[in-house]
This record gives C-alpha cells, structure tokens and sequence, in this order.
C-alpha cells in the first residue's frame, strides 16, 4: 500500500478483531468527463472529521465500534493493476474478519471488491447480491477501449455475480447502445430502477422491489455519489440532474444495513465543490457504519 494518510475520524483500533475496515483507492485514470475523484479518499477522511461521534438515529457511538483505517492502495496507472491490488487489500480485511468500507476513487474499482467478497464466500451458500446506486446504467463492454472503465462498471459486476443478482437504483443516463442490449439480449435477466421510479414511488417500495429482484438475503451496496442530485452532491466526475437525494440515499442505507456484506462509495470528485460533497460522503459512510453496526443486534426481517 501507498503511504498512508490522516485516518478516517474515531478509527483507531487495530486491523485485527476490527468491526470495519476502511480502504481509500485513490484512482481516476479512465475519468471520461471530469477527473479528480484520486483526491476523494484523503478529502473525505478530512470531512470525516466534523461530525459528532454519536449518531442519534441509531443511538450508537462510533467510539464504541473497534474501525480500523488501512490507509490508501497506491496510485496505479493501469486498471488492471489498481483492480488486482483492491482485491487483495479487501481480501485481507475479510481475513481479518470485518466489515469492508472502500472509498474510491472512481467506479472501476467496484468490480474488484465484488471479486474479494466473492472469493471469501461473503453471503454464504446462496452468495450474495448488488445493489448500485447511480445515475447512470455503466453497462457498456468497454468504453474508449476500456474494458475496466468506470463506465463499465456495473457491466463488470453482473458478469461476476450474475446479471439477475445486480439491479442499479437512480438511473437516468444510459446510451442507446446500452437499452438496445438490455432490451435484446438481457431482457428479463437485468433489471434496473429509474430516478423517476423512485421519485414516483419512494425509496422505501423501490429498495425492496430491487430486494425481490436479486432473490438474495445479503448485499454489497454500491455507492456512485452522483446517484445524488447534483444540488446535493455538485463535487462528481460526471453531474447528472434530475436525481436522488440525500435523504433518499440514507434511507436506502437503513433499509439494507442488516443485509449488507460490504460497501463502496465512488465517484467524489473534491475539487468541483467546496467540500460539501466530501462532507456527504464521510457522512455516509458513518451512517453505513452505524446502521449496520446497530442491523447486527437484531435479525433480519
């Protein structure tokens, strides 16, 4: 790993016995709008560092959770390389038997965790599904000749956990190409839930029929900041309006906490802002933290 960086605010306790383990992928190399989001593991262990340890919501202190922050993978030019160094860093927090937190960087790393929680047997039996949270579908095989682009994210992810295990919540930016293919050769195996969907019927109804469409009992969320409408969450690589918003993605967290196997947030773009959006992501993250901390003292249900 790379050197390693202020941590993640109230995560002091050994990498061993670690409740959480926290990872920064700072990477943009297949940026194809707006690059920056290298910057976001450092900015938003910054901003993590306003907040209250207490969360009220969840009654829960972070200071009670044992976190451990294992500092940043280094800064890889290739995806290639920077994919197969996530999976070991992630694969060594499983080992180790906590919770993995990964803030990228851009959304080409998530195939990578996907990869570690897969060969860990994250899940069980019955494996485990995804959900991804973002305004665009990244569907596509490759992009600029990419294969591991961020714009081919979710793509990736399906190819390894299954198509039918993958639904992306928050769309609203897809290429023709992209609903030509879904439409044609994934009908009825991809299924995806638009911005306009939630915006119609909540986040509550449209988390768990994205629930009822993976068919499984745990999930790794996926995070893409620009999920949030860009009056939320300006400081992205690629601002979509007409999106989700804070409040919602926070519900979607609370809802699935019990389930979640392990999470990423990407996409967080520091300079384009003035730190507000850093801000929503440390404070994301420590919802994530919380939420699921409080889930595991109750069954699902």
């Amino acid at each position: 790993m790379g050197a390693r960086p202020p941590g993640f605010a109230d995560a002091n306790a050994p990498a061993e016995g670690a409740e959480f383990g926290i990872l920064g992928v700072p990477y943009d190399a297949t940026s194809s709008f707006r690059s920056g989001s290298r910057a976001a593991p450092n900015a938003v262990r910054d901003a993590s560092w306003n907040f209250e340890t207490y969360l009220l919501s969840h009654d829960v202190d972070l200071t009670d959770i044992p976190i451990h922050d294992w500092g940043n993978i280094e800064d890889f030019a290739r995806p290639e390389d920077m994919q197969g160094a996530v999976k070991e860093a992630v694969t060594a927090i499983l080992i180790q038997g906590s919770f993995p937190v990964v803030i990228g960087g851009e959304h080409s790393l998530s195939p990578a965790v996907v990869s570690a929680l897969k060969g860990a047997g994250a899940g069980g039996v019955g494996g485990f599904g995804i959900i991804v949270l973002d305004a665009h579908m990244d569907f596509r095989d490759q992009y600029l000749n990419i294969p591991q682009s961020h714009a081919c994210a979710t793509r990736r992810m399906g190819e390894l956990a299954g198509f039918e295990s993958i639904v992306p919540i928050g769309v609203r930016s897809v290429s023709r190409e992209e609903m030509d293919e879904i439409n044609d050769d994934m009908r009825g195996r991809f299924r995806f839930i638009t911005a306009d969907d939630v915006r119609q019927n909540g986040m509550t109804v449209s988390v768990n029929k994205a629930l009822g469409l993976v068919g499984r009992d745990r999930i790794f969320l996926s995070l893409d900041i620009d999920c949030i409408d860009p009056a939320f969450a300006p400081g992205t690589g690629t601002p979509e309006p007409f999106g989700l918003t804070a409040l919602d993605v926070r519900e979607a967290i609370r809802i699935l906490a019990p389930r979640l196997v392990g999470f990423d947030i990407v996409e967080i773009a520091p300079n384009y802002d003035n730190g507000n959006t850093a801000a929503l992501g440390a404070r994301l993250i420590r919802e994530v933290i919380a939420a699921v901390h409080a889930a595991r003292r109750k069954p699902i249900g």
